[in-house]
């Protein structure tokens, strides 16, 4: 991969990340349309089935370095390889939160809040205008003389 390539991109996954945005599960289709689509979390643009490092991350938001996974019923036996996965994407500066099929289906509303509640303490602070300095003062009122 390039030193330029600030999120990781693997062009090489993107044939196979094309094919499973076609398939995304009932969960993974439900959290896109009502929550992560267009925008919807606080203006933030998420990308679906995105080719990162040796992975397809579920979801990512490239801005805030955000990765939200959603794990599937017949998980249990992908812990380990999943905890692997959590730590590699840890080390090259992504922030990971993982949800259930469940969790999603069941209470997309807490999903949203969470999610909510990552970008809020991820956002960069606010950078003040001018380097923190104050606008100019306007000239005083009544001053039009000409020299």
């Amino acid at each position: 991969m390039k030193k330029d390539n600030l999120c990781d991109y693997n062009r090489s996954l993107q044939p196979f990340a094309n094919k499973l945005r076609k398939e995304m599960t009932k969960a993974e289709a439900c959290l896109w349309k009502h929550v992560l689509r267009a925008g919807q979390m606080q203006g933030y643009k998420f990308r679906r089935q995105r080719p990162v490092l040796d992975y397809i991350a579920d979801f990512m938001c490239k801005e805030l370095r955000l990765v939200i996974e959603v794990d599937g019923i017949t998980h249990d036996s992908k812990l380990e390889k999943d905890k692997r996965r959590t730590e590699e994407l840890t080390r090259a500066g992504f922030h990971v939160f993982r949800f259930t099929d469940e969790e999603v289906l069941t209470n997309i509303q807490g999903v949203a809040g969470e999610i909510g509640r990552a970008i809020k303490d991820l956002e960069p602070p606010p950078t003040p205008s001018r380097g923190g300095q104050p606008p100019p003062a306007p000239p005083p009122a009544g001053d039009n003389s000409r020299s």
